[in-house]
């Protein structure tokens, strides 16, 4: 499964764009919502040897609100079978800051790596609107477990 030139396994350090969004109050905003279309244990991509499990994820971000939002940053907790949580967040969303229109949607594919063989997701995204209004959105939380046999395996679609 090919995800790209530059498709992190983790994220980049936080920057301030990021962080200056997270000091502020934050609106959810009627209409902006996020689906997970699709989810793919894919044991043969690259990953770090304590981390053996590939997960590709495959997200979009729906604007049905009645004004445009230019994503900024994401933030993403991922907690394995230990309970051993892990953060990642930093600015953009796969090195891009879409701007999506009332009626649009953004859609990428991007993976988590997991040491153990199950683990959960869930996370934010971090966004302004025309009007500078600081918005958050909702990843929804979703399981990844490592599913018998090998070989990549649909888990969700």
């Amino acid at each position: 499964m090919d995800l790209g030139p530059g498709a992190p396994i983790v994220a980049a350090p936080v920057q301030l764009a990021v962080n200056e969004l997270v000091n502020h109050e934050l609106l959810e905003l009627p209409g902006l919502r996020v689906t997970l279309d699709r989810l793919v244990y894919a044991p043969e991509l690259p990953s770090p040897p304590t981390q053996p499990h590939s997960f590709v994820y495959f997200i979009s971000i729906h604007n049905d609100s009645d004004r445009a939002v230019t994503i900024k940053g994401r933030k993403w907790v991922v907690t394995n079978a230990h309970d051993e949580v892990t953060v990642v967040e930093g600015d953009g969303v796969v090195g891009e800051f879409p701007r999506i229109v009332p009626g649009e949607k953004f859609s990428y594919q991007s993976r988590h790596v997991l040491e153990t063989r199950r683990g959960i997701a869930e996370g934010s995204y971090l966004g302004v609107d025309d009007a500078g209004r600081r918005v958050i959105v909702r990843i929804p939380t979703f399981e990844m477990i490592v599913p018998e046999g090998r070989g990549p395996k649909e888990m969700w679609a």
